[in-house]
């Protein structure tokens, strides 16, 4: 009877060994898996990022050309930004930029801006006029160091 005991006892060490072993297998696996997905993740931010970083120098370059408007470009590429959370990095970088984004982000747009009273619309052009004069150079160059832009590496 003891000797049977010992067998059993065997088989049942053998068994949880192996269990042990199969649960330890399929662990790694998951982990494995887990890391190549978190790697194809990775990759495909660090390609939409690039991609929104070379949509920012084209705009940067179209304001430059005089092929985009000056507040059109200031909300496309503030946006853009505000799409990579850089927003606050970079805006002592650009100062006039951000100053004149800041004040016609809120602006309505397309539709919504049609829905407005033609005064509201007044006014609103009114204030966009005044700040785009009065920040238009510092904009110019703040494009023109936006047409070159590389983004910093972050820590």
């Amino acid at each position: 009877m003891s000797t049977a005991i010992i067998i059993l006892g065997f088989i049942i060490i053998v068994a949880l060994s192996s269990y042990a072993t199969f649960l330890i297998l399929k662990l790694k696996q998951q982990k494995k898996r887990q890391q190549a997905e978190q790697a194809e993740r990775e990759v495909t931010a660090n390609a939409k990022r690039a991609q929104v970083l070379d949509d920012i120098r084209y705009i940067a370059t179209a304001m430059i050309e005089d092929r985009c408007e000056i507040s059109e470009g200031v909300v496309r590429i503030g946006r853009l930004f505000e799409m990579l959370s850089l927003s606050e990095r970079v805006a002592p970088d650009y100062p006039s930029l951000f100053k004149h984004f800041e004040l016609i982000k809120d602006h309505p747009i397309m539709d919504a801006r049609q829905a407005l009273p033609k005064q509201e619309r007044m006014k609103l052009d009114l204030i966009r006029m005044k700040s785009e004069a009065a920040l238009e150079q510092g904009i110019s160059d703040d494009a023109k160091k936006l047409a070159d832009y590389q983004a910093k590496a972050m820590h």
